[in-house]
């Protein structure tokens, strides 16, 4: 278990008050070649990696496991497993070379069981069945060869100067300028998070619905676990990683210097410094979350520019709907009958009977209360019975994205220039893609030059 707010605030106060000396009473010093703040996917397969390379790594997790967005339901009732935060793996060779050196076998998501069954449509604003038939998405295969001409900005956003007006301006415009209107409701469902695909700039449902994505999905090849359980994987990375990982802990202070880094982290163990030759940041950049690290004036400028959006996901128990069947929500007079966010994207039926997968969007963050409240009461207007939640997750920040004027100004580029910077390299979700074979992807660009020196 974690420490509580109470424990976690006294440990901070008498952390943060001393220096960043080992000394008689002073924290216990860890030496490491790489300090990674943030266990999710990113610092997770990083530390692997750079263990793969020779070198020593100390991992920062704030919660009481790794994996991050990837989180597994555990039904105590049933003993079954239901993933409610990363589903599926793009099928590229290093992504299954991961999961075999832990022994976690994997299979086609067709083959992986699961819900599968009917959908109906519905439009959650009013509770009322929606006339619709999803397009067939007969443009894809013209989609890919038109995106990938930006090369692979689904890995690393790494863009020319000045980028091309098209991943500027929003994606309606590129939609309508190609004629993709048949993808839109596909982009749409997938890129759960991004919120208003639409009138976001196309980068990011590019980036989101990217090469990887779209070429796994034209090959019916996406993976999943064959336990059904994607947490197995960060189970057994963390037997592998051992002490090398603090679970429950934060950084509260990290001083970087030309000689190297220091990092005073609160935990269970009480306060402790970790002094390394580099640090690897894989938590979302924004500066309220980076309070700890002594930002400079210029990360801080791009860093600012940052806005997220917000994504949760949860397990609920609930009755009325026949087995197999799950709701899409959509609208009858919008666009390519997206429905307006925030609101709840699906409710999908699990392999549990009585329990359903259900996923529900928004802009901006809002308080976990008024995201249960909503969903609770979308399922009830849709003439269902709400039985509970299960489980609840809260995925925020989420899709970290910038606006036009800052894409087109160089942000992109001013973000990548960051990385070595400060003996600091990036990785993540805002620096790749949320999708965790294209971080990892990312991170193989990056690692060479994390463990030089």
């Amino acid at each position: 278990m974690g420490l509580t707010r109470k424990q976690m605030l006294s440990v901070l106060g008498a952390a943060a008050a001393a220096p960043l000396v080992a000394g008689a009473g002073q924290p216990r010093v860890i030496r490491r070649d790489v300090c990674i703040v943030g266990g999710g996917s990113a610092g997770t397969y990083a530390a692997v990696r750079l263990g793969d390379l020779g070198r020593s790594v100390a991992v920062i997790e704030a919660q009481d496991r790794l994996g991050g967005h990837t989180e597994t339901y555990h039904d105590p009732a049933t003993g079954g497993t239901i993933d409610i935060g990363v589903v599926v793996f793009e099928d590229e060779p290093f992504v299954r070379a991961h999961f075999d050196r832990f022994g976690v076998g994997l299979v086609r998501i067709a083959e992986g069981g699961g819900g599968g069954g009917t959908t109906r449509y519905v439009d959650f604003r009013t509770g009322r069945p929606v006339a619709y038939t999803p397009p067939v998405p007969a443009a894809l295969p013209a989609y890919l060869q038109e995106i990938s001409r930006f090369g692979p900005i689904d890995t690393f956003l790494d863009l020319p100067d000045p980028p091309p007006a098209d991943l500027v301006a929003p994606f309606a415009d590129f939609v309508a300028k190609h004629d993709f209107g048949s993808i839109v409701p596909l982009v749409f469902g997938y890129g759960q998070g991004i919120g208003d695909v639409l009138g976001l700039p196309a980068l990011y449902a590019i980036n989101t619905f990217g090469q990887g994505v779209v070429s796994n999905i034209l090959r019916g090849s996406f993976l999943t676990t064959a336990a059904r359980d994607n947490s197995l994987l960060y189970e057994r990375a963390t037997e592998h990683l051992g002490g090398d990982v603090l679970l429950s802990s934060r950084a509260v202070r990290v001083e970087r210097s030309r000689s190297g880094v220091r990092v005073l982290v609160a935990g269970p163990g009480g306060p402790q410094v970790i002094e390394a030759k580099k640090l690897l940041v894989t938590i979302p950049p924004l500066v309220r979350d980076l309070a700890a690290v002594d930002l400079d004036g210029t990360e801080r400028s791009v860093f600012g520019r940052f806005v997220p959006g917000a994504y949760y996901t949860s397990v609920v128990r609930l009755s009325g709907l026949p087995a197999g069947v799950g709701l899409d929500n959509v609208a009858p007079e919008t666009p390519y009958n997206l429905p307006p966010l925030p609101g709840i994207y699906m409710v999908g039926p699990t392999a549990i009977p009585g329990l359903y997968n259900v996923k529900y969007g928004s802009p901006t963050p809002l308080p976990d209360a008024v995201v249960r409240r909503e969903i609770q009461a979308g399922i009830e207007r849709a003439g269902l019975r709400f039985e509970g939640f299960a489980t609840f997750a809260a995925h925020v920040p989420f899709e970290l994205h910038l606006g036009p004027r800052d894409i087109a100004g160089g942000g992109y580029r001013r973000l990548n220039a960051l990385q070595g910077r400060n003996r600091t390299y990036w990785s993540g979700a805002a620096w790749h893609s949320h999708n965790s074979a294209r971080v990892w992807a990312g991170l193989e660009r990056l690692l060479p030059s994390i463990a030089a020196g």
